[in-house]
Order: C-alpha cells, then sequence, then structure tokens
C-alpha cells in the first residue's frame, strides 16, 4: 500500500512525503517501528483533502506532535502518519479582543515555547504549562496539566478538521474537558485561542522558571521517557490519588524488563536505554498493572498512548 500513496492518494497535494518512516525515533523514548507514509502538509487546503481522502479510502490516519507522551510498537504502525510542523501550523500570534489579550495558536506549535513567548510578552494564562513537553495540539486533546493547572483552564475556543476535511470550531464548554481527556471527536485540532491576562513580565518569567524547577527536581526529565506512564487513579472517595506514590508503595521502582525501567526518581516515570524496545515498555507497562491489581485492587490506566499495527495492543 505505501507505494500508492505517492501516485494516487498524495500525488497532486502539497505535502512533504517520507515512505516507510521511522516514526519511532521521533518520540521521546526514541525506539519502536515504522509509519506505512510520514506526511507533512504545507498547506490546510492540502491537509483537509488529505483527510477527506483517507476517509474515503478507508486509510489509517494518525496525527503526530512532539511524541511526548507516545510509545510506537516495534511492527510500527500501517497508513498514514501527519505530521504538523510546516511555517503554516506552528504560528503564534497575540492580539487584542476588547478588554481580553488572545493568543491564537496553531495546532503543530510548540508548547514550551509558545509558555516562554507569553511570559515575555507579560501574558499570563498558559505559565502552568511550563516544563511540559508538547504541541499545542497534542497537550490539548489530552488535557495537559499538573499541579499548577491545566491547558484547558485559559482556553476559548478550539477549532478542528472532521474526518471528512471540514472546519469546525468549538467552544470549551461544548468540549468536556476533564482530567486527561475531553470529549474532541473530530481526527485533527488545527488551532485553538486562549484568553490571557497582562502582567509583569519580569515575575511571570520567574513564575515559568520556578515551575519547570520544581518539576525537574522530582521527575527524570534528562532521561528518555514519555513522561507519566499512567493516569493518577480515583480512589474510593473519588479523590485522584498519585499513581507514582502508589507505585512507589509497592516497591518496584527499578523494576525493569530488557532496556525498561521503573524510574528510581518518580515511579510513574518509565524511562530507556539503547537497548530498549517498544515491546519492553509495553511489557513492563503490563507488568506494572498487574502488580497494582494484585496488591491494591487498582485498575492503572494508561497515560502513554501506545500506537501499533496490531489492534490488541493498541487498545
Amino acid at each position: 500500500m505505501a507505494s500508492e500513496f505517492r501516485s494516487t492518494l498524495l500525488g497532486d497535494l502539497e505535502v512533504d512525503i517520507e515512505l516507510d518512516a521511522p516514526i519511532g525515533s521521533m518520540t521521546y523514548f526514541a525506539i519502536g517501528g515504522r509509519a506505512d507514509a510520514l506526511v507533512r502538509p504545507r498547506s490546510a487546503d492540502a491537509l483537509s483533502i488529505l483527510l477527506r481522502r483517507c476517509h474515503d479510502d478507508e486509510i489509517p490516519c494518525r496525527i503526530i506532535g512532539k511524541g511526548a507522551n507516545l510509545l510506537i510498537d516495534d511492527i510500527g504502525v500501517d497508513g498514514i502518519v501527519i505530521k504538523l510542523d510546516n511555517p503554516c501550523f506552528t504560528q503564534v500570534r497575540f492580539n487584542r479582543e476588547g478588554s481580553i489579550d488572545a493568543m491564537h495558536a496553531m495546532a503543530g506549535a510548540d508548547l514550551a515555547k509558545t509558555v516562554m513567548e507569553t511570559a515575555r510578552h507579560g501574558l499570563d494564562g498558559i505559565t502552568a504549562m511550563a516544563g511540559i513537553p508538547a504541541s499545542i495540539g497534542g497537550a490539548i486533546r489530552m488535557n495537559a496539566g499538573g499541579t499548577y493547572g491545566h491547558i484547558s483552564d485559559t482556553l476559548s475556543t478550539v477549532t478542528c478538521l472532521t474526518k471528512v476535511g471540514e472546519l469546525v470550531t468549538y467552544k470549551k464548554e461544548e468540549l468536556g474537558f476533564t482530567y486527561r481527556s475531553s470529549r474532541i471527536a473530530d481526527p485533527l485540532i488545527l488551532s485553538a485561542t486562549f484568553e490571557l491576562q497582562e502582567c509583569d513580565p519580569i515575575p511571570l518569567r520567574k513564575t515559568v522558571k520556578e515551575i519547570f524547577a520544581w518539576k525537574k527536581s522530582r521527575q527524570p526529565l534528562a532521561d528518555a521517557s514519555a513522561g507519566c506512564a499512567f493516569k493518577n487513579p480515583l480512589d474510593k472517595n473519588n479523590t485522584r490519588v498519585s499513581a507514582g506514590k502508589i507505585i512507589d508503595e509497592t516497591g518496584i521502582k527499578g523494576l525493569n524488563v530488557g532496556g525498561a525501567t521503573v524510574s528510581a526518581q518518580h515511579a510513574n516515570f518509565i524511562t530507556t536505554n539503547a537497548k530498549a524496545t517498544g515491546g519492553d515498555v509495553i511489557t513492563l507497562m503490563k507488568q506494572i498493572q498487574q502488580r497494582i491489581l494484585e496488591q491494591t485492587g487498582i485498575v492503572l490506566q494508561n497515560e502513554v498512548v501506545i500506537w501499533s499495527r496490531d489492534p490488541e495492543v493498541q487498545r
């Protein structure tokens, strides 16, 4: 199928194509297999047409952002993977709408760079995202956040492309943002607007540095990892409890499968070395879940997203 993409599905579109693309190396784990085709659209029109054709021809289509919470199985993924790194998908602009300072960010914009840019402008609203590696679109999809807040806190609208390539814009209230999730059903987030507050940039930049330092002191940011492996579960009182604390209390820090290891610094992080495979991480995650279930009765849900040609693995 891969050889047909260039001549039929993609031949007349403004896109850059890489067949049999090593997308595993594009993730923070830097391991895993390949995609039939990696496609980088050069315009929103080309992206829209591409989505419609994939839908019409029943070709699997996935969107890869920074790859910060993503694991690619060793057998790779079928269909097309879309990367929004053309300048038309990474722009961020600011303007004042009445008494509100608004930021319009394309989905491919780098979250960390955008946090720093807002701080330089003296605009507060996404400061809590300091130290979280993601694209804007990926962060919105999973409602990224933590101790200091979530990206949806100051979100105003989200513009998506439907599975047939049609533009649709939603107000935040329509999207049901909750812990690490939203009700965004459309396959692709194109852009978003945020409501920011004007403030003194000097203390704002200081806050950004303090948040980053706090995370650096508690998380293995220098290691190959995809952030928290599991979502924080609900206890019997329906309160979120730390998955890292639960894993730590079972005494399995340092547990490893091949080149994948439960971090000694933060038990909810799985780190990998140069010999690790996607299968190592998948097996280790299953072992952690099984041990936690047996010892506590708690079912840990993946926060790391797994892509695979095998539907059972991806589920």
